[in-house]
């Protein structure tokens, strides 16, 4: 691996590290570490829309929906019509909360494990970092 001070370069490459991680934490229950964070936002809010969901998943509304389809494909997750039929909601399924709340201990234990390599401090850090870079236009 050549070293490189390009941030983009080396942020993209502690994704894809991290996703590897989580990735093989998940292995076994037929989610990726991308399903497993959709599936964790569905639970957080409870029936959201599809816009909704996209920005608070900071995602554009086609690669969400492509990545519900797959969801909605394994019996995961459930689409329905909002109130005025232009929205349309999005929660999981009894399959998909099952599957979701068996994953979630290999999940922790796998954010255990970097929280414990980084330290808190270095955690606090890193998080306060990214959330400033989230916001780079």
């Amino acid at each position: 691996m050549l070293p490189t001070q390009c941030l983009c370069t080396n942020l993209r490459r502690a994704s894809r590290g991290i996703s590897r991680h989580y990735d093989g934490a998940l292995d076994g229950f037929g989610i990726n570490v991308a399903q497993f964070s959709l599936m964790s936002n569905l639970k957080r809010l409870d029936q959201p829309s599809i816009s909704s969901l996209a920005e608070a998943m900071g995602l554009d509304r086609s690669t969400l929906g492509r990545n519900l389809r797959v969801l909605e494909g394994a019996g995961l997750v459930k689409m329905s019509e909002g109130e005025d039929h232009r929205n349309r909601l999005v929660c999981l399924t009894e399959e998909g909360e099952r599957r979701f709340n068996a994953a979630w201990p290999a999940w922790e234990a796998a954010q255990q494990r970097l929280v414990a390599r980084l330290g808190e401090d270095r955690r606090e850090q890193l998080l306060q970092l990214l959330d400033e870079l989230a916001g780079v236009d």
